[in-house]
């Protein structure tokens, strides 16, 4: 197996961040506002559990995960129900021959590729979670540094808009601290607080 441990090394740091965030959240939480238009925190939650972590999942494998599908009720605690997923996640990474090709970008494309969606599907959700739910604890800047250059290259102006899964880009400034500039390149306002929503 050939491995990519910088990419490797980002996403499992992205995938026990998330664990951490989620372990934080207090009973009596679940109903708060988050960046998210439309979502509170146990929506962000369902997603994140019961539609990002199987998708990754598959993708891991080098199958074509359905995005479009609706996400799995979560019938354990949040942060039991993530523990499970963020487990067999990483095992399927560390099974994987990452440098094998899959279909990607309307071609081919290393598996490893695939891992920086990942990071960056988990550092903009963990940021939301953690603004939703005024946690005071930083979050790793070298996983949202790898979220911003990825989605860079990958977010075009036509999955933009309303309707769509990003919205308009906030301006942010260019010496901001990372997730603030990954917040606002994925359409949310790094100045948003619950009392805004």
């Amino acid at each position: 197996m050939t491995a990519d441990i910088t990419t490797l090394d980002l996403l499992d740091r992205a995938v026990n961040q998330m664990n951490a965030v989620i372990a934080r959240i207090s009973v009596g939480q679940e109903d708060l506002p988050t960046p998210c238009a439309d979502w509170d925190v146990r929506a962000l939650l369902t997603h994140v559990i019961g539609h990002s972590m199987p998708n990754l999942i598959v993708a891991a494998t080098g199958g074509t995960p359905d995005w479009q599908a609706p996400a799995a009720p979560v019938e354990a605690d949040w942060a039991e129900a993530y523990r499970t997923a963020a487990h067999e996640l990483l095992a399927t990474w560390r099974a994987a021959d990452v440098e094998r090709m899959v279909a990607g970008g309307g071609g081919q494309a290393p598996l490893r590729a695939r891992a920086d969606q990942q990071i960056a599907e988990l550092a903009v959700h963990a940021w939301d979670l953690v603004k939703a739910t005024g946690q005071r604890e930083p979050l790793d800047p070298a996983v949202a540094e790898r979220a911003l250059s990825w989605s860079r290259q990958m977010l075009k102006p036509e999955f933009r808009g309303a309707g769509l899964a990003f919205g308009p880009e906030v301006p942010v400034s260019p010496d901001a601290p990372s997730y603030d500039r990954l917040a606002g390149w994925l359409g949310r306002d790094p100045a948003w607080q619950p009392d805004s929503a």
